[in-house]
């Protein structure tokens, strides 16, 4: 009963609205009609003509400017594709699996913010799921083959593609390569537009570069900005990726991932692939896989489906100003190893850690990031010639390349001016320390329990759980061994220290406290 009276209330009340909004609307009409015309009037007898716009002349570089970009967009954009994709995600999955996953999305938004490709899936549970993702992508070729990013595509069960014409493909999967993140899909078509390969070892910081995509669902945009930067390193855990990647300004957000990145010309230089955010959303640095990757990487997708990449079984660093004078070499260039992965390729060449490679095959390496983007890129059974410095004395050495595939405390102090010297505690390896952390077989020394704020230890970056293993290229095995080592440096000199952290190896260098600082 209560509910019927409530009825009828509502009903009355929605039959007493319309008229009288309906009095309200002729009320207004009425007012408008005599008082209107009579406002219009005198509000234009009171406006003064507005200054005339600027000479076509004064801003003729800038009209210029915006027909450039207007016609570079015209050309590129209708090759830039909406990439949809429906996956299933089942119980299948081991816990390792699950485990390795949530691993991969922490370091992700750690680095990048939100996964490019998965801004609009649901969150992962367990149990038989749908999941759809958005990414971009650019046709290459005008027979449909598109590249796009290999996180975009993976575990796609569908793959739908919108032309910016809203044309809809179905698109099946051509070929992907994790290591590099890039993915070749391919949909039914002839005469469709294309972009063509731009050189990106022509670029220079400071040209101007357009982005394409479909950030955040807003389908087909593009966006203006500059080269920030060139030869950027892979920030991700797993180090076998190449870097080299090209830092850019054009916004790059969500669903930009598998878009292009091409210069003045239309020509593509890159994919966009993440950007580095504290909130997961456009904050001026994103990234591109520059076209020298993209295009060979592609070429092998296409011809085979996959890519073998060739491997070393080398961990590798830059040469640096800072320890350039540790390995005898007279330039800061070049690729210093740090570790050699035993019974591998360059364990069998006779590599050691403490080379430095300067050149391949005949031609110089610049930096790590150049030797591994270069050496990813040859074949398994491929020989390569390698130049190294070892200890001063330059040196040949050849490596034929396999399948990646198949691969209690003693304070460091030295006391100076009765105050710390270094900065670090340390700690013996014992094994049930070692189990903890689950270091390699290979991995020895001693671990760093603490860091002081502000010591040479931690302007270098060392972090406590990091393993120091040489002390200036001397293997060391306790604690005290890397006490005594790093006490007997004279006063005012460097040390070098090599450094297991987070699954890799790196050399670090030790600046001396200046006297009277802590």
């Amino acid at each position: 009963m209560e509910r019927q009276k409530w009825s009828w209330k509502s009903a009355l009340t929605r039959r007493l609205v319309v008229p009288v909004v309906v009095a309200g609307v002729i009320v207004s009409v009425a007012a408008y009609k005599f008082a209107g015309p009579a406002h219009a009037a005198a509000t234009a007898s009171a406006l003064e003509a507005a200054a005339p716009p600027l000479d076509s002349s004064s801003v003729g570089p800038l009209l210029s400017l915006d027909q450039a970009m207007e016609a570079l967009t015209a050309r590129v954009r209708p090759a830039v594709v909406n990439v949809t994709v429906t996956s299933k995600v089942g119980p299948q999955s081991t816990d390792d699996d699950q485990q390795q996953q949530e691993q991969q999305q922490q370091q992700m938004q750690q680095f990048f913010g939100l996964p490019f490709g998965q801004f609009f899936n649901t969150p992962q549970q367990r149990g038989p799921e749908i999941e759809h993702g958005l990414g971009s992508g650019v046709i290459i070729s005008p027979n449909g083959y598109i590249v796009t990013n290999n996180h975009v595509i993976k575990g796609a069960t569908d793959i739908r593609v919108t032309m910016t014409d809203r044309r809809i493909y179905p698109a099946k999967l051509i070929g992907a390569d994790p290591l590099t993140d890039l993915a070749v899909i391919k949909i039914n078509g002839t005469d469709l537009p294309s972009v063509p390969w731009g050189d990106s070892t022509a670029l220079k910081p400071g040209q101007t570069v357009l982005a394409f995509g479909n950030p955040y669902g807003f389908s087909f945009t593009v966006t203006r900005g500059i080269v920030s930067a060139l030869h950027r390193p892979n920030p991700e855990a797993d180090r076998r990726k190449p870097g080299e990647f090209i830092q850019t300004d054009a916004a790059i957000n969500p669903g930009n991932s598998g878009g292009a990145l091409v210069n003045a010309r239309g020509e593509l230089i890159g994919i966009n692939t993440f950007l580095i955010s504290p909130s997961g959303t456009f904050s001026g640095m994103g990234f591109a896989i520059p076209s020298e990757i993209v295009q060979p990487t592609v070429e092998k997708l296409i011809q085979y489906g996959k890519v073998d990449h060739g491997f070393i079984g080398i961990s590798i660093s830059d040469v640096t100003p800072d320890n350039a004078k540790f390995f005898d070499v007279q330039k800061a260039t070049g690729a210093v190893v740090t570790d050699v992965s035993a019974d591998a390729p360059g364990d069998k060449a006779g590599l050691k850690t403490g080379d430095v490679i300067t050149e391949l095959d005949g031609k110089p390496v610049t930096d790590a990031g150049e030797l591994q983007m270069e050496v990813g890129q040859k074949q398994p059974g491929d020989t390569i010639h390698l130049q190294v410095v070892r200890d001063g004395k330059p040196m040949s050495i050849s490596v034929t390349l396999q399948s990646m595939k198949g691969s209690s405390g003693a304070q460091a102090s030295g006391e100076q001016h009765g105050k710390a010297r270094w900065g670090i505690g340390l700690g013996d390896l014992t094994p049930a320390l070692r189990e903890q952390m689950q270091l390699p077989a290979n991995v020895y020394g001693a671990v760093i329990e603490n860091v002081k704020s502000g010591s040479p230890a931690d302007n270098a970056g060392l972090q406590a759980g990091d393993v120091i293993e040489q002390v200036n290229r001397k293997p060391m095995h306790s604690a005290a061994e890397i006490a005594g080592a790093l006490s007997g440096i004279q006063d005012g000199q460097d040390a070098l220290v090599l450094v297991w952290s987070g699954g890799g190896q790196t050399f670090r260098v030790l600046h001396p406290a200046e006297a009277g600082n802590d």
